[in-house]
């Protein structure tokens, strides 16, 4: 039986939203560096703020995706305005 695309699952099948685009480590205190590529690419400056959001399988986390701490409280806002509206 064929899997039926998505919204949700059209743009991994294509690779135009899902790609490994660097592989990191972490230090003895936990810390990750981005490569600066990604920085400027994503327009990420010292001491700005990241949201670090994690996707669970299973009841355990098992991806993580990060995103401007800014974009993810504007995405909230959008989403949940009209909500709050009709109360």
């Amino acid at each position: 039986m064929a899997k039926e695309k998505t919204a949700a699952n059209s743009c991994c099948d294509t690779g135009e939203c899902c790609r490994v685009e660097a592989v990191v480590g972490v230090d003895a205190r936990g810390q990750v560096v981005l490569p600066k590529e990604i920085r400027e690419g994503m327009g990420i400056t010292a001491g700005e703020k990241l949201a670090l959001v994690t996707l669970n399988r299973d009841g355990k986390p098992c991806c993580l995706v990060m995103m401007k701490a800014d974009k993810l409280a504007k995405g909230a806002g959008e989403f949940l305005g009209p909500i709050l509206k009709e109360i």
